[in-house]
């Protein structure tokens, strides 16, 4: 799945929530799509887009593949059946896939982390991504590079207005 952000524009995708930082502070390697074993009380919230990815992470464990820290906060209609909100959660992925992470993470010293959460034919959907942390300066660059871009658009609009 590319990163450049086109999944709001698929036809039956509504994005949820997003993790922001996570292309600021850290190069992204590759990105996956994996389903989440999710509670009934879970979904409601997660449609209601009452859901935090800041700060989550994936890791895998005994051959299975889990996501920590993704506070999903409780339905408010919910009774004594809701959830915990920071509950680890099963990510839901082929055998095969979730080998080949395990084996990134743990050789590479690479980290998955979600970059965001939709919802695609009413299944709540998580996209990962296999990432590498930034160095100090390369965020500078990043910014550096955004900064010009940004300086060169409110240029070419102004040149664009007088003629």
């Amino acid at each position: 799945m590319p990163e450049t952000g086109k999944k709001e524009k698929e036809v039956g995708v509504k994005v949820v929530a997003k993790n922001r930082k996570a292309r600021h502070l850290y190069h992204i390697v590759e990105t996956f799509e994996s389903g989440i074993a999710l509670q009934g009380t879970e979904v409601k919230s997660v449609r209601e887009a009452r859901v935090n990815l800041k700060d989550s992470f994936a890791r895998v464990e005994k051959g299975e593949l889990f996501l920590y820290n993704m506070h999903i906060s409780p339905y408010e209609h919910g009774n004594r059946f809701n959830h915990d909100p920071l509950r680890p959660r099963k990510l839901l992925m082929h055998r095969r896939e979730i080998n080949r992470l395990g084996g990134y993470v743990q050789e590479k010293g690479l980290t998955l982390v979600p970059l965001s959460l939709y919802l695609r034919r009413g299944k709540v959907k998580v996209e990962l991504a296999l990432v590498r942390g930034k160095r100090d300066y390369d965020k500078r660059q990043d910014i550096a590079e955004r900064d010009a871009r940004r300086e060169m658009e409110r240029a070419f609009k102004e040149r664009q207005q007088y003629k």
